[in-house]
């Protein structure tokens, strides 16, 4: 609050010698003061507060008077400097050869130079700053010294240009009286200003006009040149289908005196001197022709063929004409002479009526020819697998009979004459086994079960079954352990890897077979068979996979017929497997076979091979035997009585329920061939069993290796013997019982 004796308009200096009066009298009356209760003295201390806050304000408005008049001394500084600047901007911008003119982000003028608009001489003097942007497209829209596009009106023109400015960038030339032309420029500056630049380019433009004048001159005389020289006749013909240019050529294919042409004939008229000369094609008529030429809208190319003299028929030309239109809407007429093509074209179509006649009759051979050819392969085919059918029945008898014999007391001849023969079976056995697979390849019928295969177990029955091989032959056989699972078929995929083995070891002489497997991307493996042996020619690397093929024939018959690799090959391509090959002459071969990994863990067979120690059949047990075949029956039996087994052999489903029902005792096991001849089948008869007797354990005995009879056995709980039988698996299964 102001004290009432200091006035506020008085100066620092004199409300200063107020207060010191003031407090000279309140001192005089304290000291003079009879009050004791230091009333006086509180008086006394307020004026002296109120002196240090007086003096205090008094600093601050000093300090704050300073900084005042600093600021004003730099902003009279600034706007000289701003000042001079502008007249610095003004004075270079009028410097400038161009027109130059600044709008604001409100699109007004903000400053502009005396050349912006010197071409517009009656609103010139009207460009200044303030003006609006679409006033200023308003008046050179309609200024006089602006030549505006044929057909276009001052309106059309301003929307146009108006449109132009939304774009950050433009340039377009415009043209002005006296022939005048001006490029203008407008860009966008990054506060959304307009800067427009008018630069004069009118001698650029006339220079240009000259050099294309001079460029359609020579133009000219090319054309004229060109069409004098080429084998087309060619007639031209303005927007009015008047003649403006032809050539020599075209007065000769229409038989026109050249001096019949000159320029400024009409197209009809032209058309109606050569209606006696020439017959045109189907569809085309010469009023057709007059009303395409002198029709009003857009003329669509036309093109077709016209005789002359009769033709081709009658010996004369045939004319294939092409009319098209131009952009300035005249057009051109050209004419080719195809007699001689459409002379070849008639006599390529007689010679091609008798050639047709001659394919229609040799197709008909052919086709009778690859008709006998496939039932030859399909009879073929049914053959091997019958006759490889037949051939396993006698095979496993043999098989069954040399295994009765091992547990007899034979001496060192009789062993070594049983081991040969053992391995002679085993030789023929892999025949049968490799002409099985091929005619089931061959037949397209093979079905395969696709599906998680464990790598590992595989290789390791594939080492325990080439170890003996290899330890023969003086080699090192290494299968690397792998806990990778595939997805394929696990048959197949065995026969695959049994063969690339296999193949390996025969072929090597020392050294060894290395089997390991690499990956072959995120998603897929790659198992390689890797052996020492000499290699393969590059030129053999497609023959090694045609049946019955062997390299330089050295392996011998019983080693095979040089099917291993066609059925490696067949295999793979029905699994979707990869074969690569790559050998080098002594160095040896690298086969691969590429498979996708699997994600979900394979199914556990319950007819893998196990490995087992061997345990002999109770002495006390009766089984079943069904089997059609005599020798088979007989073979089955012999063995199985000298494991001491007492068994029931009958032919067929009938003798055997006969049997059963005769003795009244049910068996400990069944072994029943699937094929007996009449029916029931061998599935149904063990059905009929189960539903009589109980779930007796049982095996099917049969030659065909399709998934679908495994499935269906397996539904039984009846798992496969294949033919020939291994008497392993038999005597695993027949210890099993009880």
């Amino acid at each position: 609050m102001t004290h009432p004796l200091i006035d506020p308009a008085d100066t620092f200096e004199r409300q200063r010698e107020k207060l010191l009066v003031i407090a000279e009298v309140l001192m005089k009356r304290v000291e003079q003061g009879t009050d004791q209760s230091g009333a006086a003295y509180a008086q006394f201390e307020r004026a002296a507060q109120l002196e240090d806050q007086v003096r205090a304000r008094t600093r601050d408005l000093e300090r704050a008077l300073d900084l005042l008049n600093q600021s004003n001394a730099r902003l009279a500084e600034a706007n000289r400097a701003t000042e001079g600047a502008r007249q610095n901007l003004a004075s270079a911008i009028e410097t400038v050869q161009e027109g130059f003119a600044l709008f604001g982000p409100d699109d007004v003028l903000v400053m502009c130079n005396s050349r912006f608009g010197m071409q517009m001489r009656d609103i010139a003097a009207r460009l200044k700053p303030g003006l609006l942007f679409a006033d200023y497209v308003d008046l050179v829209s309609r200024s006089h010294d602006l030549c505006l596009p044929e057909g276009e009106s001052p309106q059309d023109w301003a929307i146009a240009r108006m449109a132009r400015h939304r774009d950050a960038h433009v340039i377009f030339n415009v043209q002005f009286r006296g022939d005048c032309w001006v490029q203008v420029s407008e860009h966008r500056t990054l506060d959304g200003g307009t800067v427009i630049l008018q630069t004069d380019v009118t001698d650029i433009i006339r220079a240009e006009r000259e050099e294309r004048g001079k460029l359609l001159d020579d133009q000219a005389r090319v054309v004229r040149a060109t069409l004098d020289h080429i084998s087309q006749g060619v007639c031209i013909f303005d927007a009015r289908a008047r003649m403006i240019g032809w050539n020599a050529r075209a007065g000769e294919l229409l038989a026109v005196p050249r001096t019949r042409f000159r320029a400024g004939l009409a197209f009809a008229d032209l058309l109606d001197r050569l209606r006696d000369r020439i017959d045109l094609g189907e569809g085309v008529s010469p009023d057709m022709l007059r009303d395409w030429a002198y029709q009003q809208g857009p003329r669509p190319p036309l093109r077709f063929e016209m005789g002359r003299d009769g033709g081709v028929d009658g010996g004369g030309m045939v004319l294939d004409a092409f009319a098209q239109e131009m952009p300035d809407r005249g057009f051109v007429f050209s004419l080719t002479d195809v007699s001689t093509e459409r002379r070849a074209i008639a006599a390529l179509s007689r010679a091609n009526e008798t050639l047709e006649a001659r394919v229609a009759a040799r197709t008909l051979e052919l086709e009778d020819a690859l008709a006998n050819a496939e039932r030859a392969n399909a009879t073929r085919s049914r053959f091997v697998a019958a006759a490889s059918h037949d051939l396993l029945q006698p095979l496993s008898a043999a098989k069954l009979f040399l295994a009765s014999m091992e547990d007899e007391p034979l001496g060192p001849r009789g062993c070594d004459a049983l081991n040969k023969a053992r391995s002679a079976l085993e030789s023929v056995e892999t025949i049968l086994d490799a002409l099985l697979d091929i005619s089931r390849l061959e037949s397209g019928r093979l079905s395969v079960n696709i599906g998680p295969v464990a790598l590992g177990p595989m290789l390791e029955r594939l080492a325990s079954e080439f170890a003996p091989v290899a330890a023969a032959k003086g080699l090192c056989l290494r299968i690397r352990p792998t806990d990778r699972v595939v997805m394929s078929d696990a048959t197949y995929l065995r026969r695959i890897l049994q063969n690339l083995i296999a193949n390996a070891l025969r072929y090597t002489d020392a050294g060894g077979v290395v089997v390991g497997l690499r990956p072959a991307g995120p998603r897929a493996v790659r198992v390689e068979v890797v052996d020492t042996g000499p290699g393969i020619p590059e030129q053999e690397h497609e023959n090694i996979f045609r049946e019955f093929h062997r390299l330089n024939a050295r392996a011998s018959a019983s080693e095979g017929l040089g099917l291993g690799l066609a059925i490696v090959e067949r295999a793979a391509a029905l699994l979707g497997h990869d074969i690569g090959l790559v050998s080098r002459l002594g160095r040896g071969t690298r086969f691969t076979l590429r498979s996708d990994l699997a994600t979900a863990k394979p199914a556990v067979r319950s007819d893998v091979t196990e490995t087992a120690p061997r345990r002999r059949p109770r002495h006390d047990l009766i089984g079943l035997l069904v089997e059609n075949d005599a020798s088979l029956r007989r073979a089955l039996v012999h063995l199985l009585e000298g494991w001491g087994v007492s068994m029931l052999d009958t032919a067929n489903a009938t003798e055997a329920t006969a049997l059963l029902d005769e003795i009244g005792i049910q068996p400990d096991f069944m072994l029943i061939d699937n094929q007996q001849g009449t029916r029931p089948s061998g599935l149904e008869l063990i059905a009929a069993l189960h539903a009589r007797h109980g779930p007796i354990p049982a095996r099917l005995i049969t030659a065909e290796r399709g998934e679908e009879l495994r499935a269906q056995a397996g539904a039984l709980g009846a798992a496969i013997l294949y033919k020939p039988i291994d008497t392993r698996i038999l005597e695993r299964f027949v210890a099993s019982v009880g």
